[in-house]
């Protein structure tokens, strides 16, 4: 006996001349209702519920679109296949606009049937045992890939290509996660050990081999020499934005724009104060701190540690004798965002409009802080959901689709992304350490040197030393910082949240899109 995979309703009033078909459809394993005219459709469809309604566009008595809509009503979920001998194009596109899941013209062919009942009963079935199984045969590629990591594009290779997977699976059922994330675990730990022993090379000698475009690259390797070919330029920098979270909105972008993907790498720590600054100098924090000290906002002071972007970006345009002139808004709200659209006309006299968007760096803490953001974004794929949906219903996609009305060329980027923690690390400090979970400095710091990257001496990372003593620490994976005191609790609380600061490709490798309208 064969096992009931679907049950289906099949409305055609030549109902009798599609026995084969069905006959076909019932050996498969359906089991098919079928009448001759949508009245009795209706019927049907109030007394049971079906996988899958076959409509016949031609109908006597009540039409099929207008039993269409009709079904509708009673069971709004249930997937209806239009067919018709019609290839009338006002038919389709009525058909279309209620919602048909597919559109088959006659005669169809028991093959066009079993595909769009697959497409439309089956699909999460099959994408997820499909993709488990891509994914299964891709793992192995996947170990030597990260076994063989050796330069910083190895790293961000292997870095797109789990990202990749995660989007993947995570539109799945498929027990394959818990192995990516065991797989991801592993490379994170091995890219930490691969930025121990370069990170240092790379910010003490710019020209150093293999060393990544950085923080501090992006004005004169990006920004200006598209401002020295005549190009209007619009820098956007969404803080704290992950690739993933990026590519879950490309797509929203990919009608209006030719599109440009590309990884850099953020200097440490991987925070607005250190690495924003360093975009927006072209200079490293200590160097901030040395020469524009009015400019540089110590860790133990309450001021807003970004309230300095446009001078900074000024000092930076002074230093390259650049005659270019810019403007900077900061967007952390819709009523800003808003704002900005409108004053977009006036502001294209300018060669460079620079726009910090806060709104995923304001989520991330508020789902440290809320329980009921937490519960929202409860998992990287809540996180990436959220993440899509305020792009499309914020002004922020209003502000992109007035760019691609325009010849501005776009560079949209971040300072650094962001890692949900779940290993705590117990490390001691006094009152004066700072209080990120993923990067402490101090002059009496205590801690496991095997459970960190430590730099003893700030200055070789071109970082600020408040102190002779002054070192810092770095947390890695997905590692956080939690004091002895007050233990359990502190664990509690900031376990499973999303933060920044220390060394992860999450936080690290992160997105630098080019965006071209494509009116242009």
């Amino acid at each position: 006996m064969v096992n009931n995979i679907g049950k289906l309703l099949w409305v055609d009033d030549e109902i009798e001349l599609l026995t084969a078909h069905i006959l076909f459809l019932q050996k498969k394993g359906y089991d098919v209702d079928t009448v001759s005219n949508g009245f009795d459709a209706l019927d049907r469809c109030a007394e049971q519920t079906y996988d899958l309604i076959l409509l016949d566009e031609n109908m006597p008595g009540i039409s099929g679109l207008e039993t269409l809509q009709r079904i509708k009503e009673i069971t709004p979920t249930t997937p209806v296949v239009m067919v018709t001998k019609s290839e009338e194009e006002n038919i389709m596109d009525q058909a279309i606009g209620s919602q048909i899941a597919d559109y088959l013209i006659k005669p169809v062919n028991p093959t066009q049937i079993l595909l769009t009942l697959k497409k439309n009963i089956h699909r999460r079935e099959i994408v997820t045992e499909q993709t488990q199984t891509a994914y299964q045969q891709d793992f192995g590629k996947m170990s030597m890939l990260i076994g063989d990591a050796t330069r910083i594009d190895d790293w961000m290779e292997v870095y797109r290509r789990l990202v990749a997977w995660e989007l993947q699976l995570s539109e799945t059922d498929s027990a394959m996660k818990e192995m990516l994330s065991m797989q991801k675990s592993e490379a994170n730990h091995d890219f930490a050990r691969f930025i121990g022993k370069n990170y240092l090379r790379w910010v003490e000698d710019k020209e150093a081999q293999g060393r990544p475009l950085m923080s501090t690259d992006i004005f004169k390797q990006r920004v200006f020499p598209l401002l020295d070919q005549g190009e209007k330029v619009f820098l956007l920098v969404i803080d704290n934005f992950r690739f993933d979270q990026w590519r879950v909105i490309m797509g929203e972008l990919a009608d209006q724009f030719q599109i440009d993907e590309s990884l850099y790498c953020s200097i440490l720590p991987t925070a607005t104060q250190y690495a924003r600054n360093a975009i927006f100098s072209g200079l490293m924090p200590n160097i901030i701190a040395e020469m524009f000290p009015d400019l540089w906002v110590d860790e133990d002071s309450e001021e807003g540690k970004n309230l300095n972007e446009a001078p900074l970006i000024q000092t930076q345009f002074k230093r390259y004798r650049r005659q270019n002139t810019f403007t900077y808004n900061k967007v952390n709200d819709s009523a800003a965002a808003e704002k900005l659209v409108q004053q977009l006309p006036s502001q294209q006299k300018y060669d460079l409009n620079v726009c910090v968007l806060n709104f995923i760096d304001m989520l991330s803490h508020a789902r440290t802080e809320s329980r009921m953001v937490r519960e929202l974004a409860s998992n990287e794929a809540a996180y990436r959901s959220i993440t899509l949906s305020w792009f499309r219903h914020s002004a922020v996609a209003d502000l992109f689709r007035a760019l691609a009305a325009t010849d501005y060329h776009i560079l949209l980027t971040t300072d650094h992304g962001s890692i949900r923690c779940q290993n705590p690390v117990r490390v001691k400090g006094d009152k004066n350490t700072n209080t990120n979970l993923r990067y402490k400095l101090g002059k009496n710091l205590d801690y496991n040197p095997k459970e960190v990257f430590d730099i003893t001496d700030p200055h070789r990372a071109q970082l600020p030393s408040p102190n002779l003593s002054t070192r810092y620490i770095f947390a890695t994976g997905d590692s956080f910082f939690a004091y002895p005191n007050n233990y359990n609790y502190y664990v509690s609380y900031y376990r499973d949240t999303f933060q920044h600061g220390g060394i992860s490709m999450e936080e690290m490798l992160i997105p630098l899109i080019e965006l071209t309208p494509r009116r242009r």
